[in-house]
């Protein structure tokens, strides 16, 4: 993830993903959720919003940081960048170790590392014991994310994984929205360092009702022996690839560190695709995931996405504060349009998600995402806010509606015994998709003669690949549309009518 970006914060026929479920009927849909579940789902929820919280509510307490602990924006800016690139580096060793031995307890395991360490970072007296902290934080969200997505679909029939898709989604929007409004004035009153402790009471409220409702999941049988190399090659892997982005922007991309660090990244990859055909059945990421048409083009169409989503969370803010004058604060406040649309949508996408199927939902998604962008692309030196509110609002319902599907339909497309491997590596792709969209789109802005105008045409780019990124979902995404299922909705609901 960019340093630039911690300022702000074979078959071509429709339908190739044959395993993908398809919608199931009305009368199955609109079974209730028993009180167990439902309270299981709220735990989720809560643990989720923990996580995501995390990734954007010290945004804005940077500066104070930098103040009270004597430091510098080179030093304390990693305070969010490597917790993001440690939670991203090993969130698929999270996703298999949850799969292997039980996200449960995984889950417990790594909800304990966050909130005891967010605990020590509060009271951090040095920078250098606060980023520690972060870094160790980033290995505990790193455990509870992908057992969390397990749990969660877990909890609900596979009729409604929709459902499951929306509430961790709709949740993560919500975390993310509050998280610099949160930050901001937890910073302006009782100091920075509440933002650290306010995880404590939350996280513990996640793991209590975990405790009470969710029940215990059963690891892998033979799940063989902890696939170590390949672990260490995947690491090291995706570490290499994401400092690399990250310092391109400073050193260049022909440096000869950036380089060697991209070499770096492409041999570690080619060798852990040799290592994991050597693992079998221990293997990190195993065959029936890598095999998977339907779940990798899932990941694909996540890749061309985020960096649509990671660009517009850059550069709006930026534009917000250097063009309109907006604070910190009210440059988070300002992308509320984007984050409250990308929240509730999420909630209504599992409901969407059930009714029309993935790849309709997925696709829809996928094209409010590029529309979004053309709208914003239109920003010039003379743009106000209120002409940003429509193109944020159509993004931001693009966002909800793509990313809770997109996991969805990546998650059911395999095994229900892999859903936290499936769920780790969506979202590897989707930090992935982010850390080269801020690249590219940093590039473009930095070419331009002024910020507006890199903009400008950095957003038409971003538009051309949610276009990418919805045929992917046309062609490859959720098996075939279910042209009876739709016929029986349309007289449903003129029945109703």
């Amino acid at each position: 993830m960019s340093s630039h970006l911690c300022e702000t914060l074979a078959d071509t026929n429709i339908g190739v993903n044959l395993a993908a479920p398809q919608p199931q009927p009305l009368a199955i849909a609109d079974e209730h959720l028993n009180k167990a579940t439902i309270l299981g789902m709220i735990a989720m929820g809560v643990a989720v919003l923990v996580v995501a919280n995390d990734f954007t509510a010290l945004s804005v307490a940077l500066p104070a940081i930098e103040s009270e602990l004597h430091s510098n924006v080179k030093t304390v800016q990693w305070v969010i960048n490597g917790y993001a690139m440690v939670f991203g580096v090993l969130i698929v060793t999270g996703g298999r170790l949850a799969d292997m031995f039980g996200r449960r307890r995984i889950f417990f395991a790594g909800a304990a590392i966050f909130a005891g360490f967010s605990l020590i970072g509060g009271f951090a007296p040095s920078a250098w014991v606060l980023l520690a902290c972060r870094f160790l934080m980033g290995i505990g969200g790193a455990l509870m994310w992908p057992a969390i997505l397990g749990m969660t679909y877990s909890l609900l029939p596979r009729q409604k994984a929709g459902l499951a898709g929306g509430v961790i989604l709709g949740a993560a929007g919500f975390g993310n929205a509050v998280g610099p409004l949160l930050g901001g004035l937890l910073t302006d009153t009782v100091g920075w360092r509440w933002i650290f402790f306010v995880n404590l009471p939350v996280a513990g409220a996640a793991i209590l009702i975990t405790m009470l409702v969710v029940p215990h999941d059963e690891p892998v049988k033979d799940r063989g022996s902890i696939d170590y190399f390949g672990t260490a090659a995947l690491t090291l892997g995706l570490l290499a690839m994401l400092l690399a982005l990250d310092w391109a922007l400073d050193f260049g991309w022909t440096a000869p560190l950036i380089v060697a660090l991209f070499l770096t990244a492409a041999v570690t990859f080619i060798a852990f695709l040799f290592i994991e055909r050597r693992a079998g059945n221990s293997a990190l990421v195993p065959d029936s995931v890598m095999q998977n048409r339907g779940f990798l083009a899932a990941g694909i169409a996540t890749l061309l996405a985020s960096a649509i989503f990671f660009a517009a969370l850059l550069y709006l803010p930026q534009f917000m504060s250097k063009n309109l004058g907006f604070t910190a604060v009210g440059s988070g406040a300002g992308l509320l349009p984007m984050m409250g649309t990308f929240m509730v949508t999420s909630f209504i996408a599992g409901r969407l998600y059930q009714l029309f199927g993935p790849k309709i939902i997925v696709t829809l998604g996928a094209l409010l995402l590029g529309a979004g962008m053309l709208l914003l692309s239109a920003i010039s030196a003379g743009t106000t806010y209120d002409q940003l509110i429509l193109g944020m609002v159509v993004l931001g319902i693009g966002v909800g509606l793509f990313y809770s599907s997109i996991t969805t339909a990546a998650i059911t497309a395999l095994d229900p015994s892999e859903s936290s491997l499936a769920g780790a590596i969506i979202y590897m792709f989707q930090i992935a998709g982010g850390s080269i969209g801020v690249g590219f789109n940093t590039a473009i802005v930095v070419s331009a003669a002024t910020m507006p105008r890199g903009i400008h045409h950095a957003f038409l780019v971003d538009g051309i690949l949610a276009i990418g990124s919805a045929a992917v979902a046309i062609l490859f995404v959720g098996g075939k549309v279910d042209i009876e299922r739709l016929a029986s909705l349309r007289h449903h609901h003129r029945a109703h009518a």
